[in-house]
C-alpha cells in the first residue's frame, strides 16, 4: 500500500491522477487533495474533493486574478478532508479508503453510506451488499452502525464527511476486529480501534451478539438467521409442547395438578375405555346385587373421622364421606363405593376420563323426543330415567314431569281434576310474578321461569322452572325445575326438599312466591350440605334398587367316617377269622405261601407284627426284592384277623407312583388268592377299585390320600375325623421324600397326637431310618424293622470296560447299518454324544469322543453285546434312561437290532401299557425295558438280569429369586444308583453296566434332595390352607426339611395373586383349586370353563397342558410342522391352535374313522395319534374331579350344550386362559404406528415383527420361543395388548412358550387386583401392569369380580347351581369379548 503524499493538482481543468494511486486501483473519488506551493505557477483556487457522496463545492473553481492586480482579502480557508479527518500531519490513508479496498479485495459491492441529520450534528452508517456469482442474487446486510446509545453520544460528527469516515472506521473495525491494522489509521481512529470499539465488541459478545463482528458478515448473518429459524422453531415446539403437557396434566388424587413427568413410563401404556351401555349395566348391577361391608364392620370414632377427613380432601364433597363411611368398613372400601354411587357430574377432576364434558351424548334421529329429554334433565334426573318415563307416556313432556317429581318425593298417582278455577288461579299467580320479577320472569307454554337474585358458587344463575300440575291448584304442587351450574345431585336435593317444603307448609294458596322466598334462603345451605346420595338415588340413576344382603348359605355337611370301635370278636371278625383258616387250606394258597416264605421279610414276620402293636410308629428298612412291600401289610393284616379285629382292619397303603399302586394290589390280591377290589384294592385319580367294608388293604397314591384329607373339611378335628375308620398307615418309598410324602408325614404326626390307636408304618428301601425316627419320635412311640435283602450278587462294569468289551468307539454300530443307529443320528438331539468315523486308538480316546451325554449308538451297542453274552439264556434288560424323549429315542436305536422286544415304562403310559412289561416276552426275543426311574424302587420286573445304567436323571429345580421352574438333566444320586443296580440280581446273578466312570460316581450326591425344596410351593401352600392352617409358614416349617422360606412366601404371594387367597383367607377359587388335582394354572382354567359355558375346550386346554402338544416338529420339516401347526388356530395362540387340532381327531374318532385312517391323517397334520389318546385320557381324569367336587353332576356329559354354549367363542377362551395362567403374563411393547397411501386412503401399516417387543415383571424383556406360532407376528387377534404364557425358559435368552395374546378387560377381569394410581394416571393391575383410564372403571371391574367369586362361592355350596347364564356371568363374557364397548 503506498504511503506517499497525494500530488498536486494542475491546471484549473483537470489533472492527471497519481501514479501511484492508479497503481494500487484507489478509488481516488474519495480523495481530497491539498495544494502543492510551487514557483512560476499560480496557485489554484480549492475546491474540495468529491467524497463520493458529493461535495461542497459545485461545477468549476474561478480563476484567480492576473498578475499585477491587487488581490482581493481572503476569506477564512476551509481545513480539507485529510485535515478534517486525521489532522495536518496525517499521510496515511483514510477510513473510508481503506474499508473500500477491503470490501473490493472481499468482492464484496461498493459500500454504501446513509448519513442522518439531528439536532446534534451527522451520524452515519454502512450498508453492505454482495451478489452472488452464479444466481446474481443480492443479499443485503442490515446497516452496520454502533449501538444506539453509543452512536448518540460519539458517533455524532459536525459534518456529513466525517460521519462518514467514522461510520467507515466502525464498520472496518466490525470486519477486521481480528486484524492488527489499527496502525494505518489516523490517529483518533487508531485510539477508538483499541479503546471504545474494542468495548463495543466485548459488550456484543457478552450479549450474544458477538456474530456482529465475525471476518464475514454476510456468511455470519447466514448462519445467525438459520440459528434463529431453529430457535424460533425450538420456541413454537416447546409453546406446542407446553399445550401437550397441559393436556397430559393429570390431578393426583390429594387434588394437585401434577406435571408430565408423573407420565414417564405411561404415555404408551394401553388405554382402557367402557362403553356407555356397558358401564350402565355394570353399575346397575353393583348397585343391585353387590354387597358393600358385608360382615357389617363399623368405622367408629377416630378411625372414622380420619377416613372422612382423608377421603374429603380428595375432592369428594364430605356429605358423601360421611354417607360411604357408614355403609363400608375401611377406606379403600369408601373410596370404591364414592367412585361408583357419586354422580359423575360431582366427582373430583382426578376421578374424571380424559376430555370428560358432563352431560354429552349423541342424538337420536327424534329431535323433538330429545329436546323434551333434556328439559326433563334438567333438573338433575338421569337421562335414561327420563326417556324410560317419557316413553312410558307415549311422549307427554308434562306427565312424565309429573311422574318423575312423584319419583322423586313419593306419593300417591294424584287424579286429574283440573277447571276453570284451577286455571284462573295459576294465571292470575303468573300476573304477579311478572310484576314483580319484570324481565326476570317469562312465560312460554305455561312453563314460567324465574331468575333467582342468588347465584351459584361459580357465579352463574340460579332458574326456577314451574308447570301448573294436572291436579288442581293450589291443591297440589306444581311441577318445578331448579336448573343451576350446580351438579345433578345437588338441583335434585334441592328441588326435593323445596317440594317437600311446598306440599307440608304452602298447599291452599298461591305459592310459586314463597317457594322463591324459600329457595333464595335456603340454597346456599343445601350446597353445604345436599343431603345422602341414597334419597335421591331413585332418579339419579336407572339401577335405582337398594343392594340387598345375600344370606351366606352353610356349606353342606359331609360324610364323616364312622369310627373305629376296637371291639373284638365281633360276627364280622369272626366270620373273617373263619374264611380265612378255610383258604390257608386251599392248595393254590399253599403255593403261594410258598413263594412267600422264600423272601426275606417273611423271617421277620412277628418282628414286623410286634413292632406294629407295641409301637405308634414303625420304620421297616429293606433292600429292594426283600418283599417289604407286598408282605407288610399282609402280617399287619393277618395278625387282626387272628385276634378277631378283622372288621377293625383298614390299611392304606401309600405308593408314589400309579404304576406302583397298580402292580402291588394286583400281586397282593394274587398272593391272597383274591380278586383286586375285594380283599385287596386300589384307588388312583381317576380310577378305584374298592368295596367299602369288604376292602381291607387299599393301596393308593399318595397323592389320594392327601385329597381325602384334604377334602375332610376345613380343621385340623376335620383331618383327624377323615382317617377315623382307618387303622393302619403305610408310606412306601418313603425315602424317596417327595413333595406329597413330605407334606403327609406333618399332617400324620399331627394326628397320630390325637388318634393313639392309629398306627403308621415308614416303609423305605434304605437303611436312613434314623432321620424319620427323631421325627417322631417326640410324640410317639418309634419301632425300627431292618430286612436283609435277596438280591444275588451283581457285578458292576463301568464305562472303560464297556468300551473295552463292545469295541465302541464312538461310531454307530456298523456302518452299513443306516436303519438302526445311523437314522438317529440325524435327529437333533442335544444329549447325542459326538460320532466320528476314524480308526480310535485308546480307551482314552474313546471316552472323550463318548463325552458325558448320553449316546444312544453306545445303548444299543451295549444291549447288542449283552444279548450276545447271554445267548440262549433267558432274562429281560432293565435301561434307567431320564425322560420319556430319551426313552422313544433308545427305542428307535433298538428297533432294527434282532430278537428283541422292546418296551417303554414311565409314569405317563396307560396302566394297560404299563403292565405289559411284566409280562413275559415272545418266545425266542429278548425283553428290553427302557425306563425312567418308576423301576427304581416302585416295582419289581422279576426276570431282569442286566440293568444299563445311564446315571441320569430329570429333576426339577426352582430359584424362588425370580420364580423360574428349570427341568433339567443332571446326574442321579448314588442311593438310585444303588437301587437301580439292585434290579439285576432279583432272579440271580448279574450286571450292571454304568455308562459313567468311577470316577464321576464319586463325585454324585450321596441322596436327592428333598423336593420340597427344590419345586415350587403353590399347590402345597393351598393344599394347607385347604386345610384350615391359618399360619402355613410356621405349619411347613415343621416338616421334615423345611422349605425354604422365600420359597413359601413367594408361593402364597402368588396364591393371592391368581386369587385363591384374599388376604390370608381361602377364595371360593381356591376351595375349587385345592379338590383339583391339577396343575393350579390348568384347575383354574377347568373352574372358569365350567362357570362361564365352555367347559370341553377348557378341559381339552388343560389336558393338553398337561400331557403335552399334539404336534411333533421333526428337524427335515420344521417348517412345514409348524405351518400345519399354525393353520389349525388363525393367530389366536398355541393353545387354541392345539385345541382345534384335538377338536378335529375327536370328531373323526367320534364319526367312527378306521384308527388306520386317523393315524394317516394325523402324520399329514404333524399329529401324534399317541398324545391325542393321552389328552383325552387326561380330560376323562379332569371331568371325574369336576364331579367329585360338584361342578358337574354325576354321568354329566362335558359336551353337552348346557356346558358349551360358548366354547367357540375365541375372544372369550383366550381370556379364560389369561385370567387361569395369572401372573404369567407379558406387556406388548408395539412401535409407533406408520401409514401408508392407498387407493381408499391412508391405512396403517402392520409392525414389523422384529420391532414389537415383549415385557414381563420378574426378567424384563423376554422373547418368544421360536417353536411358537406366534413367532414372528405382525398382529394379534381381538385388540391383544397383553400375551400369557405357561411356561418360560432361559437359555440364551429368556422365551415364552404356550402363547395366548389377550386384551385389556381379560386382564382386568381375570388378572390381580387393581389399585388406583395415587398419581391419578390410571389403573395399576397386579402391582405393574399400567393402563390409562378412568378410575371408575377400575373400581366397577373389581367390584365385578368380587361378586364373580361370590357367586363361585355359591356354586362351590351348590353345585346344582346354573351359573353360565346369570346376568353377571352374562355381563363379564360381554366385556371380555367386546373388550368393554358396546354392540
Amino acid at each position: 500500500m503506498v504511503n506517499k503524499p497525494h500530488a498536486s493538482r494542475q491546471g484549473t481543468k483537470s489533472s492527471k491522477k497519481p501514479v501511484a494511486a492508479v497503481a494500487n486501483g484507489e478509488d481516488t473519488s474519495y480523495i481530497v487533495f491539498g495544494r502543492e506551493d510551487k514557483p512560476g505557477k499560480k496557485p489554484a483556487a480549492l475546491a474540495p474533493a468529491d467524497d463520493g457522496e458529493g461535495s461542497t463545492a459545485k461545477g468549476k473553481s474561478k480563476s484567480a486574478p492576473a498578475d499585477g492586480q491587487a488581490a482581493e482579502p481572503e476569506a477564512e480557508k476551509k481545513p480539507d478532508t485529510r485535515t478534517l479527518i486525521a489532522g495536518a500531519s496525517w499521510t496515511g490513508k483514510l477510513p473510508m479508503t481503506l474499508f473500500n479496498e477491503h470490501c473490493q479485495k472481499q468482492r464484496w459491492e461498493k459500500p454504501e453510506y446513509t448519513i442522518h441529520r439531528n439536532a446534534k450534528g451527522f451520524t452515519g452508517g454502512v450498508l453492505l451488499r454482495q451478489k452472488h456469482p452464479k444466481t446474481r442474487e443480492m443479499t443485503v446486510l442490515p446497516p452496520i452502525l454502533p449501538p444506539t446509545e453509543y452512536n448518540n453520544e460519539v458517533g455524532v460528527k459536525e459534518t456529513a464527511i466525517e460521519a462518514r469516515h467514522f461510520a467507515a472506521a466502525y464498520a472496518l473495525f466490525r470486519v477486521s476486529s481480528m486484524k492488527n491494522i489499527h496502525m494505518m489509521l489516523p490517529p483518533q481512529y487508531r485510539d477508538l480501534w483499541k479503546g471504545d470499539f474494542q468495548d463495543l465488541k466485548s459488550e456484543a459478545a457478552a450479549q450474544g451478539n458477538g456474530y456482529l463482528y465475525e471476518a464475514d458478515p454476510f456468511l455470519a448473518k447466514k448462519r445467525h438467521d438459520e440459528a434463529k429459524v431453529i430457535k424460533e422453531k425450538a420456541r413454537a415446539d416447546k409453546v406446542k409442547q407446553k399445550v401437550e403437557d397441559e393436556k397430559q396434566q393429570v390431578v393426583s388424587l390429594d387434588g394437585q395438578v401434577q406435571s408430565k413427568h408423573v407420565l414417564k413410563g405411561w404415555q404408551r401404556v394401553p388405554k382402557v375405555e367402557m362403553g356407555t351401555k356397558t358401564r350402565r349395566e355394570v353399575e346397575r348391577l353393583i348397585r343391585t346385587e353387590g354387597v358393600w361391608n358385608p360382615h357389617g364392620v363399623q368405622l367408629i370414632g377416630h378411625e372414622a373421622r380420619m377416613v372422612v377427613d382423608d377421603l374429603a380432601n380428595l375432592g369428594f364433597r364430605r356429605s358423601h364421606v360421611e354417607e360411604a363411611a357408614d355403609a363400608c368398613k375401611d377406606r379403600e372400601e369408601c373410596l370404591e363405593w364414592l367412585l361408583i354411587h357419586v354422580p359423575e357430574d360431582d366427582l373430583p377432576k382426578w376421578a374424571l376420563p380424559e376430555n370428560y364434558l358432563a352431560g354429552v351424548s349423541l342424538a337420536s334421529g327424534d329431535m323433538k323426543r330429545e329436546g323434551r329429554i333434556k328439559r326433563l334433565a334438567a333438573a338433575g334426573y338421569s337421562a335414561e330415567v327420563c326417556a324410560d318415563i317419557l316413553d312410558s307416556y307415549a311422549g307427554d313432556e308434562n306427565r312424565a314431569a309429573e311422574a318423575l317429581q312423584r319419583r322423586l318425593v313419593g306419593g300417591e298417582q294424584e287424579r286429574s281434576n283440573e277447571s276453570e278455577d284451577s286455571n284462573d288461579a295459576w294465571e292470575e299467580e303468573q300476573a304477579t310474578l311478572e310484576a314483580i320479577f319484570g324481565d326476570k320472569y317469562t312465560n312460554h307454554d305455561r312453563i314460567a321461569t324465574i331468575t333467582l337474585e342468588l347465584q351459584s358458587p361459580t357465579k352463574k344463575p340460579i332458574v326456577l322452572r314451574a308447570r301448573p300440575p294436572t291436579a288442581r291448584y293450589p291443591n297440589s304442587v306444581p311441577l318445578l325445575s331448579v336448573e343451576a351450574d350446580l351438579p345433578a345431585y345437588i338441583r335434585l336435593s334441592i328441588l326435593k326438599q323445596c317440594l317437600t317444603t311446598a306440599r307440608d307448609k304452602f298447599l291452599g294458596e298461591q305459592m310459586l312466591f314463597n317457594i322463591l322466598d324459600w329457595l333464595e334462603r335456603e340454597i346456599p345451605a343445601i350446597i353445604q350440605k345436599p343431603g345422602r346420595l341414597s334419597e335421591i338415588a331413585s332418579v339419579a340413576s336407572t339401577s335405582a334398587e337398594p343392594s340387598t344382603q345375600r344370606p351366606v348359605t352353610s356349606r353342606r355337611p359331609r360324610r364323616r367316617p364312622n369310627p373305629i370301635s376296637w371291639t373284638a370278636n365281633t360276627p364280622a371278625s369272626q366270620r373273617m377269622l373263619a374264611n380265612w383258616q378255610a383258604r390257608q387250606a386251599r392248595p393254590e394258597q399253599q403255593r403261594m405261601l410258598q413263594v412267600r416264605q422264600n423272601l426275606p421279610a417273611w423271617r421277620l414276620q412277628d418282628a414286623i407284627v410286634a413292632s406294629v402293636t407295641n409301637n405308634q410308629v414303625t420304620i421297616i428298612s429293606g433292600e429292594t426284592g426283600s418283599g417289604k412291600s407286598t408282605q407288610s401289610v399282609q402280617f399287619v393284616l393277618d395278625d387282626l384277623i387272628q385276634r378277631c379285629f378283622g372288621e377293625q382292619a383298614h390299611i392304606i397303603c401309600t405308593q408314589p407312583r400309579r404304576i406302583s399302586a397298580l402292580g402291588l394290589a394286583d400281586r397282593v390280591a394274587d398272593e391272597r388268592c383274591g380278586r383286586v377290589g375285594d380283599e385287596v384294592g386300589y384307588a388312583i385319580r381317576g380310577e378305584a377299585k374298592q368295596k367299602a367294608g369288604i376292602t381291607k388293604i387299599t393301596f393308593v397314591t399318595t397323592g389320594v390320600l392327601l385329597r381325602r384329607l384334604q377334602t375332610a373339611g376345613g380343621g385340623a378335628d376335620d383331618v383327624v375325623n377323615s382317617l377315623a375308620d382307618v387303622s393302619h398307615v403305610v408310606i412306601d418309598e418313603v425315602h424317596e421324600r417327595s413333595l406329597d410324602t413330605d407334606f403327609l408325614l406333618v399332617l400324620l404326626r399331627d394326628v397320630l397326637r390325637k388318634r393313639k390307636d392309629l398306627k403308621l408304618v415308614l416303609m423305605s428301601a434304605t437303611l436312613d431310618a434314623a432321620v424319620f425316627e427323631q421325627y417322631f419320635s417326640g410324640s410317639s412311640s418309634v419301632g425300627k424293622v431292618e430286612i436283609e435283602g435277596r438280591t444275588h450278587p451283581v457285578e458292576d462294569i463301568y464305562m472303560d470296560e464297556i468300551l473295552r468289551a463292545t469295541g465302541f468307539s464312538g461310531r454307530g454300530l456298523d456302518d452299513d447299518e443306516p436303519e438302526s443307529v445311523g437314522d438317529f443320528a440325524n435327529d437333533e438331539d442335544p444329549r447325542s454324544g459326538p460320532r466320528s468315523s476314524a480308526p480310535v486308538p485308546s480307551i482314552g480316546v474313546a471316552l472323550r469322543a463318548v463325552g458325558t451325554r448320553i449316546n444312544y449308538d453306545l445303548i444299543a451297542r451295549t444291549v447288542q453285546y449283552i444279548d450276545a453274552e447271554l445267548g440262549n439264556t433267558d432274562g429281560g434288560i432293565l435301561i434307567f434312561l431320564p425322560g420319556v424323549a430319551e426313552i422313544d429315542q433308545t427305542l428307535r436305536a433298538l428297533r432294527n437290532l434282532p430278537n428283541l422286544h422292546a418296551l417303554p415304562l414311565h409314569a405317563s403310559l396307560q396302566s394297560a401299557d404299563q403292565r405289559r412289561v411284566f409280562q413275559q416276552p415272545p418266545s425266542g426275543l429278548r425283553k428290553v425295558v427302557a425306563a425312567t426311574n418308576v423301576a427304581e424302587t416302585s416295582i419289581t420286573i422279576e426276570d431282569i438280569v442286566a440293568v444299563i445304567d445311564t446315571g441320569r436323571v430329570k429333576e426339577t429345580s426352582f430359584d424362588p429369586a425370580n420364580n423360574m421352574v428349570k427341568l433339567a438333566e443332571v446326574w442321579a444320586s448314588r442311593a438310585a444308583c444303588k437301587q437301580r443296580r439292585g434290579r439285576a440280581g432279583r432272579v440271580r446273578a448279574g450286571k450292571c453296566y454304568k455308562l459313567y466312570t468311577r470316577s464321576a460316581e464319586t463325585k454324585m450326591a450321596e441322596r436327592p434332595e428333598p423336593e420340597i425344596r427344590r419345586v415350587p410351593l403353590e399347590q402345597l401352600c393351598l393344599s394347607v390352607k385347604a386345610m384350615g392352617v391359618s399360619d402355613v409358614p410356621a405349619f411347613l416349617s415343621s416338616a421334615l426339611t423345611p422349605p425354604e422360606t422365600l420359597a413359601v412366601a413367594g408361593a402364597l404371594s402368588l396364591l393371592g395373586r391368581i386369587g385363591a387367597l384374599d388376604k390370608n383367607e381361602l377364595t371360593a377359587l381356591g376351595r375349587h383349586l385345592s379338590m383339583i388335582p391339577a396343575d393350579l394354572r390348568c384347575g383354574k382354567l377347568i373352574v372358569y370353563g365350567a362357570a362361564f359355558g365352555c367347559l370341553d375346550a377348557c378341559l381339552t386346554i388343560a389336558a393338553t397342558l398337561t400331557v403335552k402338544s399334539p404336534f411333533v416338529s421333526p428337524q427335515a420339516k420344521r417348517e412345514e410342522s409348524k405351518a400345519a401347526r399354525a393353520a389349525f388356530g388363525r393367530g389366536s395362540g398355541d393353545l387354541l391352535c392345539d385345541l382345534r387340532a384335538f377338536q378335529q381327531w375327536s370328531e373323526r374318532r367320534a364319526a367312527g374313522e378306521p384308527t388306520s385312517s386317523l393315524r394317516r391323517w394325523c402324520d399329514e397334520n404333524f399329529l401324534s395319534h399317541q398324545t391325542l389318546m393321552d389328552i383325552s385320557t387326561t380330560r376323562t381324569q379332569y371331568l371325574s374331579s369336576l364331579q367329585e367336587v360338584g361342578f358337574l353332576q354325576p354321568g354329566q356329559d362335558a359336551r353337552s350344550q348346557a356346558l358349551n354354549r360358548h366354547s367357540e367363542n375365541e375372544a372369550l377362551l383366550r381370556a379364560l386362559v389369561a385370567g387361569s395362567f395369572q401372573p404369567q403374563v407379558a406387556r406388548i411393547d408395539f412401535p409407533d404406528k406408520k401409514y401408508a397411501a392407498s387407493v381408499s386412503g391412508t391405512v396403517e401399516i402392520d409392525p414389523e415383527a422384529r420391532t414389537i417387543k415383549f415385557f414381563n415383571e420378574e426378567n424384563g424383556r423376554v422373547f418368544v420361543h421360536p417353536s411358537s406360532t406366534l413367532f414372528g407376528a405382525q398382529n394379534f387377534p381381538g385388540n391383544s395388548v397383553f400375551m400369557s404364557y405357561f411356561t418360560k425358559m432361559a437359555t440364551s435368552k429368556v422365551f415364552m412358550r404356550d402363547l395366548t395374546p389377550f386384551n385389556v378387560y381379560s386382564l382386568l377381569m381375570f388378572s390381580g387386583p387393581i389399585t388406583i394410581d395415587p398419581q391419578g394416571r390410571g389403573l395399576l393391575v397386579d402391582g405393574w401392569l399400567r393402563l390409562r383410564g378412568w378410575a371408575r372403571i377400575g373400581v366397577l371391574v373389581s367390584r365385578l369380580r368380587m361378586m364373580l367369586d361370590e357367586v363361585l362361592a355359591r356354586k362351590v355350596d351348590d353345585p346344582a347351581l346354573e351359573i353360565s347364564e346369570t346376568a353377571l356371568v352374562k355381563v363379564v363374557r360381554r366385556m371380555v369379548e367386546l373388550d368393554g364397548l358396546d354392540r
